[in-house]
């Protein structure tokens, strides 16, 4: 089996172009599950009776997979090729977007939601260490910031248009299926490069040791997982409540939604910056904690004064949120000394990270129930960022590297 540097082997400018096509392809799918579902939320209480913590789960399930399915990524990507196993969980996503657009019926929201959490998961977990092996040190910020644009631009599109499609259509759940076309393109692009990681035997598709243990006794990899658990719980549950928070505030579904898709708009800028800044500094903890500073603001703004500076709160938010996510992808490859260890780094954060941010959709939806109002999901949000602050303060760039 060959051995050979896969940023030389990846061939010529053009391939590597297609490798781009297709991290973008595949990343532009990866939110719209999400994304689409909260400006539907007043459709979703009126035709299935949903409660705030039902629909909070419905955010959750793809979260928790994310993490409980992060190890089984790790796993399947070692054994049979990580750009094949992308493949098929792309195809999990269009099946299980296809499935909520069935009808306005609960099982086919919920399963479809599961179908496409588990897809989301093993392509999620194993997009880093394809990135650590494709490009070469001084270009992965920019390759993690191309993935996270998508990413984040899948996410602004879906909560702008997905009312607007709905009433177009006339129907909420064809809304919500169409998301499964446009993964179908997704999927599409990211053929091309499955064969090209499958013909040059791209490291994170090589067994790496027997057992693939994971970095459990590494404190850079715990710290790592400290501040994206921080991260994940801040960002999903803002996905989630940022456009109820401004329904009950008396906006329509559709403008809460544009307000949505300010936040994660935002998120197409700042994670495209912060990545491609750490290509240029030696400390990311300069960056780290400028964006947490910013989603702090956004934060404070929406609990004490939500009707006061709307739009500027979710541009903040969603700064902040954006840089804070992408530059922990960056982290994934940087504190990895290779692409297999990015590959199990990687599976151990997200197992940590996003079973933690699970809870957060689910619970704050319960708080909301409990209190009648949205304000106290912000002031909960506002704490968390304390703990992130800490562990990000802590990543020193000459922390010993997880190997």
């Amino acid at each position: 089996m060959s051995t050979t540097s896969p940023s030389r082997t990846a061939g010529p400018t053009v391939r590597l172009a297609v490798v781009v096509a297709g991290l973008v392809g595949v990343g532009f799918s990866l939110r719209t599950l999400m994304a689409s579902l909260p400006p539907l939320e007043p459709a979703l209480r009126t035709d299935l009776g949903l409660s705030g913590a039902e629909i909070g789960v419905l955010t959750t399930v793809p979260v928790l997979c994310m993490g409980l399915f992060a190890p089984v990524a790790a796993r399947v990507g070692h054994r049979f090729g990580a750009g094949r196993v992308v493949a098929a969980a792309v195809a999990l996503v269009v099946v299980g977007n296809l499935l909520r657009g069935l009808g306005d019926l609960t099982w086919p929201l919920f399963l479809g939601t599961l179908v496409a959490g588990v897809g989301i998961a093993l392509a999620g977990t194993l997009m880093p260490g394809l990135v650590k092996g494709f490009f070469p040190p001084h270009r992965t910020g920019l390759a993690t910031g191309l993935t996270m644009f998508a990413m984040m631009g899948g996410a602004g599109v879906a909560s702008a248009v997905t009312v607007p499609v709905a009433d177009a259509l006339g129907s909420w759940p064809l809304s919500l299926g169409l998301w499964g076309v446009v993964a179908a393109l997704g999927l599409v692009a990211w053929l091309p490069v499955a064969r090209i990681a499958h013909r040059r035997h791209v490291a994170t598709d090589r067994p790496q040791t027997a057992s693939g243990r994971l970095p459990w006794r590494s404190a850079t990899a715990l710290l790592v997982a400290a501040f994206m658990a921080c991260q994940s719980v801040q960002f999903y549950s803002s996905l989630a409540w940022l456009a109820p928070t401004y329904v009950d505030e008396h906006w329509t579904p559709a403008g809460s939604g544009l307000l949505l898709a300010l936040f994660t708009g935002a998120q197409l800028v700042s994670g495209l910056v912060g990545p491609w800044l750490t290509d240029k500094v030696r400390d990311e903890r300069v960056l780290l904690l400028a964006a947490c500073a910013s989603g702090l603001a956004g934060e404070l703004g929406i609990w004490l004064a939500p009707t006061a500076a709307p739009w500027v709160w979710a541009l903040l938010l969603g700064i902040g949120q954006g840089a804070a996510f992408a530059l922990g992808l960056v982290l994934l490859v940087r504190y990895a000394v290779d692409a297999a260890a990015s590959a199990r780094f990687t599976a151990m954060c997200f197992l940590l990270c996003y079973t933690t941010a699970a809870v957060g959709p689910t619970a704050l939806g319960a708080v909301r129930d409990a209190t009648g109002t949205d304000r106290w999901i912000w002031a909960v949000l506002v704490a968390v960022m304390v703990p992130q602050v800490a562990s990000a303060l802590a990543l020193r760039p000459d922390r010993t590297k997880v190997s």
